[in-house]
């Protein structure tokens, strides 16, 4: 399943340039995840309650061309590669007006407890990683 979520560019977002920080694109990307949780069924809260944490081990962002206030966003999420260690995400931020490029990016991270010590979410979890496993097939 690919995942678009909009956001409409906030003022506080844009810099002296009047253009997004670069800085906001990871929130945004954090937005597309946990809202793609919501639409899986399977939101965040669930995770956590369950004793599953998702830190973030690398982020990647590319930036392609400036948004500005008031600009609506569309960032597509995909899921690039699941194991029951591991999610690579991928994204890509367009403009949903003219549908340019603004940035694209990766996010890795691990599926671990609340000490942060590696899980298998297969084993764990396999409910939720079945759910994933078939998500990413698509």
């Amino acid at each position: 399943m690919k995942s678009d979520t909009e956001i409409v560019v906030r003022y506080a977002e844009t810099d002296q340039m009047k253009v997004v920080h670069h800085s906001v694109y990871p929130i945004w990307f954090e937005a597309a995840r946990t809202d793609y949780m919501e639409k899986l069924g399977y939101p965040y809260a669930r995770i956590e309650k369950e004793g599953i944490m998702l830190p973030l081990a690398r982020l990647q962002c590319d930036f392609r061309e400036g948004a500005r206030y008031g600009d609506t966003v569309l960032v597509k999420l995909s899921i690039k590669k699941l194991t029951p260690a591991r999610l690579e995400i991928k994204y890509t931020a367009h403009r949903k007006s003219d549908g340019a490029l603004l940035a694209e990016g990766e996010t890795l991270h691990a599926w671990t407890d609340h000490n942060l010590k590696v899980i298998n979410l297969k084993k764990l979890a396999p409910e939720l990683y079945k759910l994933m496993e078939n998500e990413a097939e698509k």
